[in-house]
């Protein structure tokens, strides 16, 4: 992470939102602010109702659940599509296009960020990014040419629900306050304090991710496993000149996606250690990991030995 971040001056209540606008800033083209919500879905909200309006069109991840149900009502049109795909986006696309809203990090991949941005010029659309699974210590979108960036707080920020918008001055100065859903003065400080230890929660659980991903990999009993930083995965290549690095090397993010062979729900099922700080869940046929803080050595430990009994 570069330490010559910009100093973004706030009142009191937004120095959350200031602080996240100072990383994701930090090599940015032109100065940003940030605006904090209290949800993730609500900044989300905010952005699409500033900038949308009937008879616009905006290109989506399929699980963005304000387009689908919300949007339509106003007369917004949607197409649904792997935003880690860049040629389903650019098949998606339409002459009425306004917004392409795409993930840095998804369980289904890597998004081309850089492929994205040209893209949207070339219809005139703004390219938003959501960073939630990054985190600007991993990537910072705007650097890349992305007009706008949220993240949902609960994620990696930090522990409270919350939610920030990160862009240029002009395009902030646009986005609606209105939407009554603003964060909470009680979670301010504990989200304020959460970005001191950004960085080495993030390192830390990147380190973690990584050697996890390295060691399932080699299990006889999983069929694959989607981790950027593996060598063999699709979306290396692209995380390596996407993604920022320290001296422990490239980060690629704390979400690793198991295919056993086996049922992915018994799977889920049979694993002890995770759901404390490392959480998993059934995703189709595979199992998507978002690692915490245990110990590598425990959470491999507990995968090998809930795949062994599948395959017993």
């Amino acid at each position: 992470m570069r330490e010559n971040t910009r100093c973004v001056r706030a009142p009191a209540e937004g120095r959350f939102a200031a602080a996240v606008a100072a990383l994701e800033g930090a090599a940015a083209p032109e100065n940003v602010a940030g605006q904090s919500y209290a949800t993730g879905e609500a900044a989300l909200a905010a952005v699409l109702l500033s900038f949308l309006r009937g008879g616009t069109h905006v290109v989506a991840p399929s699980r963005a659940g304000f387009v689908a149900n919300v949007l339509g009502r106003f007369g917004v049109s949607a197409d649904f599509v792997d935003t880690a795909d860049l040629p389903a986006v650019r098949q998606a696309v339409r002459g009425h296009t306004k917004l392409i809203y795409a993930e840095t990090l998804s369980d289904t991949g890597v998004a081309d960020l850089r492929g994205l941005y040209r893209l949207a010029r070339e219809v005139g659309a703004m390219l938003v990014v959501d960073s939630t699974l990054a985190t600007p210590i991993v990537c910072r979108p705007l650097e890349h040419g992305a007009d706008l960036v949220l993240h949902s707080t609960g994620a990696l920020l930090g522990d409270r629900e919350g939610g920030v918008v990160v862009g240029r001055h002009d395009l902030m100065h646009r986005l609606t306050k209105d939407l009554g859903a603003p964060l909470s003065p009680a979670d301010e400080p504990a989200l304020l304090s959460a970005m001191g230890t950004l960085t080495l929660r993030v390192r830390r659980r990147c380190a973690t991710a990584m050697e996890f991903a390295a060691a399932v990999a080699k299990h006889p009993s999983v069929v694959a496993v989607g981790y950027p930083g593996l060598p063999q995965d699709p979306g290396h290549h692209l995380a390596r000149q996407l993604f920022d690095s320290g001296p422990e090397g490239t980060r690629f993010g704390t979400r690793v996606i198991v295919t056993p062979r086996g049922d992915a729900d018994e799977l889920v099922k049979s694993l002890r250690l995770i759901g404390d700080s490392t959480w998993a869940v059934r995703q189709g046929k595979a199992v998507s990991f978002s690692i915490g803080f245990e110990d590598v050595e425990d959470l491999v430990a507990d995968v090998t030995r809930a795949l062994d009994s599948q395959a017993g």
